[in-house]
């Protein structure tokens, strides 16, 4: 018999980066069917997630924040915890990319999708590490990567490069806070139904070439990303440390 306990997030508290659209939305209703409560974080009104969320009778903390200083995403964990009781998990799921040829490429656009793909991901980890380790308390941090985490890309220098340090922060993590109760790893999507990839999917031949690659036949939607990162949450990965679990139709196996 399976434990379906085991895959559970009652009484679990999980914040969530980005969950005002897309795949961070995704992620936060598929916490919430698990019985989590969300604490969505954003720029934006997360207004749909929260009408979601209570039609699935779950709890849902909004909190705006700017994530392109980390300074400002410390101050605003420290804040959630104290306000909103212990954090039990983090999804760092917020990302930003710009678009360039390499020679092309503006430093400020660099800095810009590093500032919050990369080093607010890394300093949000930090904040959870260092209040439950200081409470002695287990925790589950679950970032998200991306195909370009393995493949290089075109146009999008900044951003392959914040990927590749997601994958790699996520394992020096793991390393160092595996034995002390703290789970991270990582999930790397593929091509997702958001808007993000609207346009992609809007042209005929791009999305035909995209579809033909993926062994799966169809694009991915955003409850594919959440399931996994409730799998992940839950108790059932207490295991697993340092993975990274592509989610993508079978892109990568082609």
């Amino acid at each position: 018999m399976i434990d379906l306990s085991a895959f559970s997030l009652a009484g679990k508290t999980v914040m969530v980066t980005g969950a005002n659209t897309g795949i961070g939305q995704g992620i936060a209703l598929s916490i919430g069917r698990a019985g989590g409560r969300v604490i969505g974080v954003g720029r934006s009104d997360m207004d749909e997630t929260a009408a979601l969320l209570a039609e699935l009778g779950a709890g849902f903390v909004p909190v705006k924040a700017d994530l392109g200083s980390s300074t400002d995403a410390q101050a605003m964990f420290d804040a959630a915890w104290d306000t909103h009781g212990p954090i039990d998990g983090l999804v760092n799921n917020a990302g930003i990319i710009k678009r360039a040829d390499a020679v092309e490429f503006t430093e400020a656009d660099w800095d810009a999708v590093m500032d919050v793909n990369l080093k607010t991901m890394f300093f949000l980890c930090q904040s959870l590490g260092r209040r439950a380790l200081a409470a002695d308390r287990g925790a589950r941090i679950v970032n998200i990567s991306s195909m370009l985490s393995f493949q290089g890309g075109i146009r999008v220098a900044s951003y392959t490069a914040s990927k590749s340090g997601v994958l790699g922060i996520t394992r020096l993590l793991a390393n160092e806070w595996a034995a002390k109760g703290i789970n991270v790893n990582s999930i790397a999507p593929g091509y997702i139904e958001t808007n993000n990839t609207e346009a992609l999917r809007a042209d005929p031949d791009r999305s035909a070439s995209i579809l033909g690659r993926i062994p799966a036949a169809r694009w991915g939607v955003p409850s594919d990303i959440g399931d996994a990162a409730v799998f992940l949450l839950s108790r059932a990965a207490n295991y697993m440390h340092g993975a990274v679990i592509p989610v993508d139709g079978g892109w990568l196996a082609r």
